[in-house]
């Protein structure tokens, strides 16, 4: 397992990061949704991302209304010290006029909850779970500083945020003086790769880490989904995230011949590609079987040369879009190749 400084933190990472959305009761609403592992497997594969030098855990207040905190809490224990805890705020599971958000109220409320729900005296990393377009950032920032200051919290990120947010938010904090999103958490994917325009190039621009969500596309990038057939499986009932269904088989069948060849499964070459990407930080995996869960971390063993990750590339390749298909042109290139005439 390798590990990354977090932005321009002194916090380390490990490159993959054990995502805890399923940590669920079986007869919850989640549960019945995106699976649920219930407390038992829940700490078994929190004992298996340890062992495997995972140090740092996902996870939300709203995940099954704060049972995936309760339940990562119970499984860290005493090793809770050793681990790096990463929640979020945004989201509720009740409806008052000002549950919803990361107004002052809102996050001092919120943190409240988390905190108690996991166990601990602090959060490593609170990340805003979506831009609040209804609370001033200036506001947002403030309180997530004051959390700081008070020791409640060491780092905040962001997530879910377009890249003029990001930027926004970074230079209010700035001119501010409060205490800076040090993290990205964003879906990307070899199906999903629409964060390279604009999200990733802010991030590395402010010297932002990235945690990526959904890396395998939903359980599409799983190798269970092909021309083929569908097997029954957590897309077949949650459709999320979208996909374009034609190009992402194109993707899969390149996937699929690059496992075989290394003697892989589909879903390590799907996560290595991301961890050969520049500007990803750590990737998040989670699994509602512990088989999935052992497959997901063989990728942190994955090497893929040049010629594979070019292959990857080039099936999984963004359409031209305005402004970025001016600099190739400029250069003489064409959307898709050479202009013509030019050798």
């Amino acid at each position: 397992m390798k590990y990354k400084p977090l932005g321009k933190t002194g916090l380390y990472v490990s490159e993959l990061t054990l995502g805890t959305m399923t940590f669920a009761n079986e007869d919850s609403a989640s549960g019945q949704t995106l699976g649920a592992t219930g407390q038992e497997l829940a700490t078994r594969m929190v004992d298996l991302a340890l062992e495997a030098g995972i140090n740092i855990f996902d996870t939300a207040n709203m995940y099954s209304d704060g049972v995936s905190e309760i339940m990562l809490g119970k499984a860290l224990g005493a090793r809770r010290k050793d681990a790096i805890i990463a929640t979020k705020v945004y989201f509720s599971g009740t409806t008052g006029p000002n549950d919803l958000g990361t107004s002052r109220l809102a996050i001092m409320r919120e943190v409240e909850g988390s905190l108690k729900r996991l166990g601990t005296d602090w959060i490593d990393l609170y990340q805003v779970h979506s831009f609040d377009p209804t609370t001033p950032l200036e506001e947002t920032l403030r309180a997530l500083d004051d959390l700081v200051r008070q020791g409640k919290v060491r780092y905040v990120g962001l997530s879910n945020f377009a890249a003029w947010q990001i930027a926004k938010a970074d230079g209010l904090a700035r001119r501010m003086g409060t205490e800076r999103f040090c993290s990205v958490q964003a879906y990307y994917s070899l199906v999903g790769r629409e964060l390279e325009r604009e999200i990733i190039p802010a991030a590395m621009d402010l010297g932002l880490g990235t945690l990526i969500w959904s890396p395998l596309a939903g359980g599409f990038l799983s190798g269970k989904y092909t021309r083929e057939g569908e097997a029954a499986g957590r897309r077949a009932s949650f459709d999320f995230p979208p996909v374009d269904k034609e190009r992402g088989y194109d993707v899969v069948d390149t996937l699929r011949e690059i496992a075989a060849a290394k003697g892989a499964s589909v879903p390590q070459i799907a996560l290595a590609w991301l961890l050969h990407k520049p500007g990803v930080t750590s990737v998040i995996v989670g699994a509602r079987r512990e088989e999935q869960l052992v497959d997901n971390l063989g990728a942190a063993d994955i090497a893929l040369g040049n010629e594979e990750m070019a292959q990857l590339d080039a099936v999984s390749a963004l359409a031209p879009e305005y402004p970025h298909f001016l600099p190739p042109m400029q250069r003489g290139e064409s959307l898709y190749g050479r202009l013509s005439g030019d050798q």
